[in-house]
């Protein structure tokens, strides 16, 4: 323990802290208000804790690595890590691509001592074994090091096991992802592994261990604004194609027809998927890339054919917002305030609202709950846009 350089980061090292002296009881004997502002402080230091004028890594290619041991088939998560795992996952990863949606993301599953792509849930897979961290790594970094240098590479690791099973010395693998770039967090289900906590410092990532399933929701939204960029990721201008949609041809499902300028075809994605023919993927229309005429369905998509990276100018709008994101609102008392009610959702300010939020730009008074929504989903101040609407200057 003596050639530790991390300072006292754990709790029996620190001073004794009389954690229950933040509770307080009100005139009534009741505690409710105390736990109420333990609450909103802990809804508000993610927002806190960001930091403006940061070069973000936009174009992000996230590899998730599963832990599927038989650590993952413990009920301390109900019904099992496993199961839970899998049933938050679908939310992060519907909120990661409404987010990000020029990014991309992959999933490597580990158990019995080996890594694996996969490209169906892991839910219905066994959990057997042990992991394998170090081979983990080395699946995502041959693909991640093959990346241009403007693209974000981050590494994303569900931790259930206190044990990793690895062929060679972990800490080289740790130096590779650090020369190559790759940021690794790590999110533990059990305890705290002092090789997650190792890999994740040299890296740049996080590193947590969850309290509960709504602790776990929390650390996983997290991950989903893109991080501060590498020092290693290049500043450059980036080739992207905007194809037009061409809707002339089988929409109505009718196969037997088509416009002799847009024959039937099939599109990309699903020409070789599984080595099936669908006939219902038959028809003309869909997205034309501009370099090279292939089909796609959907946006975005890298162009199997030229390489052109396809998107749709909503796409990037919905990106933008990650580069000038809101101001944070002035944290004001509630008791102080003169307004009776928050402009978003028009709730009264009630006594367990200890605090209110105040727009810089605009002066209009949120609470809690409008001000995470408004810098976490919305990304723009109702105030300030209905305000420059009716052109009114305040």
């Amino acid at each position: 323990m003596a050639d530790e350089d991390e300072g006292n980061e754990y709790r029996w090292e620190t001073g004794y802290e009389k954690t229950w002296e933040a509770i307080k009881e009100d005139d009534d004997g009741m505690l409710e208000a105390s736990v109420a502002e333990i609450v909103q402080r802990a809804k508000r230091k993610r927002q806190a804790e960001r930091r403006p004028n940061t070069r973000l890594g936009m174009m992000r290619h996230l590899y998730i690595i599963l832990d599927c041991s038989d650590a993952m088939s413990d009920q301390d998560l109900k019904p099992t890590r496993q199961l839970c795992t899998a049933k938050l996952l679908e939310g992060f990863i519907e909120e990661y691509f409404d987010q990000n949606p020029i990014s991309q993301m992959g999933i490597i599953v580990t158990r019995n001592k080996r890594a694996e792509l996969i490209v169906k849930q892991f839910a219905q897979g066994p959990c057997s074994g042990e992991p394998s961290l170090q081979n983990s790594l080395e699946l995502a970094l041959s693909s991640l090091r093959l990346l241009p240098g403007h693209a974000s590479r981050e590494v994303l690791i569900i931790m259930g096991s206190l044990t990793t099973c690895d062929p060679h010395d972990i800490n080289v693998t740790i130096q590779k992802l650090k020369a190559e770039g790759v940021r690794c967090s790590v999110i533990g289900l059990a305890a705290e592994v002092r090789v997650c906590r190792q890999l994740s410092k040299e890296t740049g990532g996080m590193y947590s261990v969850i309290l509960d399933d709504c602790h776990f929701r929390d650390l996983l939204l997290q991950q989903v604004e893109p991080p501060p960029a590498a020092r290693t990721q290049d500043s450059s201008l980036v080739r992207m194609g905007f194809p037009h949609h061409n809707r002339i041809g089988n929409e109505s499902g009718d196969t037997t027809s088509a416009s002799n300028n847009n024959p039937m075809s099939f599109c990309m994605c699903h020409l070789d998927v599984e080595s099936k023919v669908d006939s219902s993927k038959l028809g003309a229309a869909g997205h034309l890339c501009p370099q090279c005429g292939s089909k796609y369905c959907e946006l975005p998509v890298e162009c199997r054919s030229c390489g052109l990276t396809l998107v749709s100018a909503p796409h990037l709008a919905r990106s933008y917002h990650h580069l000038f994101p809101v101001d944070n609102f002035q944290e004001l008392d509630a008791k102080e305030i003169k307004v009776s009610d928050c402009f978003g959702c028009r709730r009264k300010f009630v006594e367990f609202d200890k605090h209110a939020y105040k727009c810089k730009a605009c002066f209009r008074i949120f609470c809690l709950d409008c001000d995470i929504f408004v810098h976490d989903t919305l990304h723009s101040c109702p105030g300030c846009t209905s305000t420059a609407k009716i052109g009114v200057s305040t």
